[in-house]
């Protein structure tokens, strides 16, 4: 893969977007400290902010800060739609040449950022953030967040990078890749990894909570996992063919051994525990089997009613993105 360098010493804009939920406590820390490393990069940048159906002051908040500072803007969604559809939407209003992705915890530092614009300049289109300390995370959390990269990696169309998060800088060209993706199920690391363009990880120490608390929990995490497994691959419903295949061919080979030994010995056919057994077994594979082709008949299914991602309520959009934008429909004219 051949990198070629960009002319651009940086991007025209930066966006930086953060997706919130419940984070009235970081929004001002997190403003603070992503406008303290753009001015001092002498970075032009927007801040999207990514309101998604909080029930704090996070909205109040992001709104004081933007009459405070004319590079935010302020996308308030109608309700909660989840992570990943509040990073699309994100993503959907950044007007940068480079977008950044951020957490509002500030366990990904904003810092980070002129590190991945050195690596943009080289010519990468993305730099993600891959985790080599992870701060505050229990050992469960931590095994079974292996154990997800491991299976994906065996599993998936595309390799995840290990231990990376949303954390990443992307080129205009990569966003709006990502932006023709309109799917509702969405594992955004895995669309990020699908998408492809050359890519080059950076290592960093990954912080605790500036302040708050997680609105990630196991349950959570599963399900999301779950979104990303039958988002990305048909294997569950090729391993239940095979299962399936398994279990009658064995079925076949004992009613083999039943007939030939009442032929051959004349014994009565015995065995209530062990039919009771193989009913129940049978019985337990074909609910498993409906649940997995249940989960993809349900996608399916939410796919085809052709609901828009999101709604929004509201946009303030940062004034000096909304010059560049302007700028750009001149230039095109």
């Amino acid at each position: 893969m051949s990198i070629q360098p960009r002319f651009e010493s940086r991007p025209g804009l930066l966006s930086v977007v953060v997706p919130a939920y419940n984070e009235e406590e970081v929004i001002d820390a997190l403003e603070g400290r992503v406008r303290a490393v753009c001015d001092g990069l002498d970075q032009p940048y927007e801040l999207v902010l990514v309101n998604d159906g909080s029930r704090d002051r996070s909205l109040l908040v992001m709104l004081a800060l933007r009459e405070a500072n004319p590079n935010i803007t302020v996308v308030n969604l109608s309700r909660n739609f989840g992570k990943e559809i509040a990073l699309t939407a994100g993503l959907d209003h950044a007007r940068g040449d480079a977008v950044v992705i951020l957490d509002a915890d500030l366990q990904d530092p904003p810092e980070l950022i002129g590190r991945m614009l050195g690596f943009w300049r080289e010519g990468y289109d993305v730099v993600y953030a891959q985790r080599e300390v992870r701060e505050g995370e229990t050992w469960l959390k931590k095994k079974t967040a292996d154990l997800f990269y491991s299976l994906m990696a065996h599993i998936g169309p595309v390799k995840m990078p290990r231990d990376t998060g949303d954390c990443r800088l992307m080129s205009r060209k990569v966003v709006d890749a990502l932006c023709r993706l309109r799917e509702h199920h969405r594992l955004m690391k895995g669309l990020f990894a699908w998408v492809g363009y050359p890519s080059v990880s950076i290592g960093y120490r990954r912080e605790e909570r500036t302040a708050g608390k997680t609105k990630w929990n196991y349950w959570k995490l599963w399900n999301l996992s779950l979104e990303g497994i039958t988002a990305f691959t048909t294997i569950p419903l090729r391993l239940t063919t095979y299962v399936g295949c398994a279990v009658a061919t064995l079925a076949f080979l004992f009613i083999l051994f039943v007939v030939a030994k009442k032929i051959v010995f004349g014994e009565s056919v015995q065995g209530y525990p062990t039919l009771m057994v193989m009913v129940l077994l049978l019985g337990g594979l074909q609910l498993i089997a409906l649940g997995v082709i249940g989960e993809y008949l349900g996608r399916v299914f939410n796919e085809t009613k052709g609901r828009p991602l999101y709604l929004v309520e509201s946009v303030r959009a940062a004034e000096l993105a909304a010059k560049d934008q302007a700028r750009r429909r001149l230039a095109r004219q």
